[in-house]
């Protein structure tokens, strides 16, 4: 379980965060929305201890995030993106993660199959697509089989199939008992399977509730979400 308590995060003289309380249980799988700038991907750091808060403090189990040597292994991250190590293969990346991550070699071809990327283990990740260097990040998150997993936007770059994968694997880590925490901005995802949503505006938490309730008496996630940032639909 992750805890957020009075986190604020500061840049100079913005404001990224403010004041940010949040319970993540286990079993859940929960979704950050928010417009470009709102906070997102600086709560996400800060919950998976890459980022300290200016003032406030992230708990792990009831343990400060930075404290803990384990983490690790206990929080997946997948940021998305391409960002590897330069002249890597896909199987020397995942090497050069899981020994960071005290995991043994064995969970590499585990994790290459579940993210159906056995056949492109020894090419080199500079000639991947974004959609194969995400299957390949969230490979990564998976090989220490974290109680908590953060991703950010990890639909980027996948053709429908590719989506269809990630929606199943989300459901799959929460229903397994981990906590799953995502941002993105594709409602149709948030809206397929969500547990609860969480949205951020300016930095602080304007809603944090399960999905139903957060679409109320809306048509639908889309004009839930317009409504929630002042733009309703005509």
């Amino acid at each position: 379980m992750i805890d957020v308590v009075e986190v604020t995060k500061e840049y100079g003289d913005r404001s990224a965060l403010r004041a940010v309380n949040l319970a993540l249980p286990r079993a859940q799988l929960s979704y950050l929305l928010g417009r470009n700038g709102a906070g997102k991907s600086t709560l996400l750091r800060c919950l998976s201890g890459l980022t300290t808060p200016s003032t406030g403090t992230v708990l792990l189990d009831g343990r400060p995030i930075g404290d803990r040597a384990d983490r690790a292994r206990l929080v997946g991250i997948h940021l998305g993106g391409k960002r590897f190590p330069p002249g890597h293969t896909a199987r020397r990346y995942l090497r050069f993660r899981a020994a960071a991550a005290g995991v043994g070699r064995s969970r590499v071809n585990a994790v290459l199959d579940d993210v159906g990327m056995t056949d492109h283990a020894d090419r080199p990740l500079s000639g991947f697509s974004l959609g194969m260097a995400q299957r390949i990040g969230i490979a990564a998150a998976l090989l220490p089989d974290p109680a908590a997993l953060i991703f950010d936007e990890p639909h980027n770059g996948l053709d429908i199939v590719g989506i269809h994968w990630v929606r199943a694997l989300l459901t799959d880590l929460a229903a397994g008992g981990r906590t799953v925490v995502v941002a993105s901005h594709l409602l149709d995802e948030v809206a397929r399977t969500a547990d609860r949503v969480i949205m951020l505006d300016d930095g602080a938490v304007v809603a944090d509730e399960p999905l139903s309730d957060f679409v109320g008496a809306a048509t639908d996630l889309e004009e839930a979400y317009l409504i929630r940032t002042g733009r309703r639909i005509a």
